[in-house]
């Protein structure tokens, strides 16, 4: 483990990230991209934990490690908490929190986490895909729901 506190450690993992920002909630420090979690610290009764957000699949083969359990509320949704007495190396920690931070972060802020983005300081409107972009602008948008509606022809 680091001679720096476990929260040190997250902060600089989480914080790393392009428009990471900490916020308190719930009063326990909780790593944000974009108003989204997708990562925290907490003290559950005496037990320092670190939360992530994982695909199911490796959400459930993680939680057969003693290390994690399935986060309370959320652990239906690949979430998952780990023990931090249990971090044997603090870059396992940066993959799971990178992991989270790919599926909660927008696609363009992980491709510039990865560096395969250029980082010209203009990100895409919020909220708004491609597709849905140009349909704001008055052109057309094809989805299952409108076909489906008879809306589009498929």
């Amino acid at each position: 483990m680091p001679r720096s506190s476990p929260l040190t450690e997250m902060r600089r993992i989480c914080l790393a990230l392009p428009e990471a920002t900490e916020t308190m909630t719930w009063g326990q420090p909780h790593f944000r991209v974009r108003g989204k979690i997708f990562a925290g610290f907490g003290d559950h009764g005496g037990t320092f934990t670190l939360g992530f957000k994982l695909e199911r699949e490796h959400a459930d083969a993680a939680i057969q490690d003693p290390r994690f359990t399935r986060a309370p509320y959320v652990g239906a949704h690949g979430w998952i908490s780990m023990d931090v007495k249990g971090v044997r190396d603090w870059k396992e920690v940066r993959a799971l929190v990178r992991e989270s931070y790919r599926l909660i972060a927008p696609k363009r802020l992980w491709a510039i986490a990865q560096g395969s983005a250029p980082t010209t300081g203009k990100t895409p409107a919020r909220g708004r895909s491609p597709s849905r972009a140009g349909a704001a602008r008055g052109g057309r948008r094809s989805s299952v729901k409108q076909r489906r509606r008879g809306k589009v022809p498929a």
